[in-house]
Order: structure tokens, then sequence, then C-alpha cells
């Protein structure tokens, strides 16, 4: 069974000119806008992976792949490393995908770099590199083991989503109808999170169990990858409250480029950009990021494509944890923006709307690297 980073990569890689022979009849602009700054920014995508189609599981990355990273222009890339859903073997499978970005790592270091505290992020923007964030969506790996917070931190995980959609140790996921809020093993786990400097991300979280770990952590929290309720009521989106509370305590917002930004059809670059102004409303322009939830390869929209799309959906519904929204005909993408330099265009969209250099530069990625530096240290 796929799970999300292999549904990902799978589905990852493409010519920009398919989307003209789908049946959205769509494609990214010819050439694609540019925007002078982007040169001299740092670039966060603080939820993604790297990958194309004909990645096979477990393979090095290509040169493709890394073709496209660069091309991409991200100066940080947070990526999951754990398992999300389910507590059996959950160790077991982080410390295998540890492992396997470690060895990428080690394999491309004139281009990758582990970021693991403050100087490593200005490092990665001075030698032109892409950072990469150990990142977990769900606190199965760490069972009942407060021990583990520490093994992981020394492994270079350095950001921990507390839930996924359903209901685990630490508290509940944004579809349990219950909004139980966080546990006693919650409350403990934020401690030992912030003790070792890791940064406590909300994603997915119930309402309940966000606005509580809000307040429970000594530090600013985050929500990596999400949009605005107040736009899209759909549960994996997040209310004006939660936004609010984020940034009142000095967090980030991050916004997504998935199906949730819209109630009904294929979501374009327009829902993305009115998710961050209504999210910079709310928060002011110093909280709000990108979280894409995608590949930074741009995506295929091929017969095999739409094929393991059905699957993947088809998985998630029968493990329980499909968020409304989630649709066989709606595809994780934007196709305006579905090439590697989407961070780019997006600047040069939010610049012909008239939001300044500065802001632009702060939503694609300088708040994100503020938050982390402040929490890593």
């Amino acid at each position: 069974m796929a799970n999300r980073r292999e549904f990902l990569i799978g589905a990852g890689a493409l010519a920009l000119a398919s989307w003209a022979k789908g049946a959205h009849g769509l494609t990214p602009p010819a050439p694609l806008p540019t925007w002078a700054p982007y040169a001299r920014t740092f670039a966060l995508d603080a939820c993604g992976t790297i990958g194309r189609q004909d990645h096979q599981p477990d393979a090095m990355l290509s040169a493709e792949e890394l073709a496209d990273l660069r091309e991409s222009g991200l100066s940080a890339l947070q990526i999951t490393v754990a398992p999300v859903g389910h507590y059996l073997n959950a160790f077991e499978e982080t410390m295998g995908q540890i492992a396997f970005w470690d060895a990428e790592l080690a394999a491309h270091p004139e281009q990758l770099l582990s970021l693991r505290d403050a100087a490593d992020l200005q490092r990665a923007r001075d030698e032109n590199k892409t950072g990469l964030i150990y990142n977990f969506q769900d606190t199965t790996p760490f069972g009942e083991d407060l021990d583990r917070v520490g093994v992981f931190h020394q492994l270079g995980v350095r950001s921990v989503q507390l839930t996924y959609n359903l209901r685990n140790l630490v508290g509940d996921g944004c579809l349990e109808p219950a909004n139980a809020g966080l546990s006693k093993f919650g409350r403990q786990l934020i401690e030992a999170l912030n003790q070792k400097k890791m940064v406590v991300d909300l994603a997915h979280s119930g309402q309940r169990t966000a606005l509580e770990a809000i307040a429970a952590s000594k530090s600013p929290a985050v929500i990596s990858h999400t949009g605005c309720a107040a736009l899209a009521a759909l549960p994996r989106n997040k209310t004006d409250a939660e936004l609010r509370a984020v940034a009142e305590r000095g967090g980030v917002v991050g916004i997504y480029l998935m199906p949730f930004l819209r109630t009904q059809g294929q979501p374009m670059a327009a829902d993305l950009i009115a998710h961050l102004e209504h999210a910079v409303n709310v928060c002011g322009e110093d909280h709000v990021g990108i979280g894409t939830d995608g590949t930074v390869s741009a995506t295929q929209l091929t017969a095999q494509y739409k094929a393991e799309h059905r699957k993947f959906i088809a998985e998630r519904r029968a493990k329980g944890i499909s968020a409304p929204g989630e649709a066989d005909d709606v595809y994780l993408i934007l196709p305006d923006l579905n090439h590697p330099r989407r961070f780019e265009t997006l600047g040069a969209m939010l610049s012909a709307r008239g939001h300044s250099d500065a802001r632009i530069g702060k939503i694609l990625g300088g708040n994100f690297k503020r938050v982390m530096s402040e929490v890593w240290g």
C-alpha cells in the first residue's frame, strides 16, 4: 500500500504541456513570469518532497530530479520522514526513511544540506544549496516513549506535527467528531519538544487540539500546510481563531497547493492567492508562508497518473484517513503552478496584485526561516 511520499513521487514529473492535453485543457503560462527579487529570496517549502513519476521506491534521486530541485530555487524544503495513521512498525519505518534521506545528503553535498539550526538555514542560502528539514506528520513513531524525542532529535528531526487526521495518543485530528483536544501525554510531548528545541506543527489537527497546543507550547507553533476555513469550510482548513492564535504567539501558517482550497472543482493559483491574502489579513504579513504538500517536480496528467490517483484516494478512504475535499477527479496540484519554479511564479503573481517585494519575500520563505531560527537557536 503506497504511503503519501510514495504516491507523490510516483505522481510527479512531466512535460508542462501535458495539461494542455488533459481534461481541464490548462497549462502554466509560457514563458513563465519572472520576479526579479527571487534571485535573492530565501524560499522555503514547509511541506514537500523530491521525486518524478519514474522514481522507483527506495531508488536514489536521479539527475533529473535534482535538476528540478535546483530549478525551483528553494533554499529549504521540509520533508516528511515518518508514516502517518498507524503505530505498528512506525518507529522502524521512520528509521528507514531517515536513513534514505541521510544517504541522499551524503551523496549530494554539492546541492543538499541538512538543516538543524539557524546557522544552517543561512548557510543553505549563502552556499546556494537546498537544505532539508526532517519533519513528522504524525507522532506515532514516538509510541508511548518520550525518550524517543531525544533519539529523533539526534537523527536530525526538527519539526513534529502532533496529529494526522485521526486521533492518536497525543490528541484529536481534524476528522475526529469529538474534537477532544490534547491528552496528558500530548502536553508531556509538547514539553519534551520544547526542551529539545523542535518545532510544534499543528497541520491536520482538530480545532481544540490546535488551540490547546498553541497555548501549551513555550515556543511559537506553526501550521506547516493548511487553508483558510473562512474561504472553504473543510476539515483540513483552519478557522480564523486558529490562524490568529498561531500569529499571536509568533508562529507561521503555511498555505498549501491542495484540493482543499475549494469546496468543489480543481483549484488554481487564484484560489491559493485568495487564501494567502485572507491569512495575511487575519495573521499579518509576518506570519504567513507556503507549505505546498506536493512534489518539487511537476505532475503529468496521464492515464497512469489518473489511475494511481483513484487508487490512492480509495486506499485513504479504506483506512479512514481521507478528508472531505479529496476526490477522484480533483488532482493534487494547481495547474497554473505545475512546474518546479512555482515559488517565483507565485511571487510574480503577488507582485502584480500590488504586494510589496518585502511582503512577498516573507511569504515565500522569510517567515518560516525566522520562526525556525527562533525555535532551533
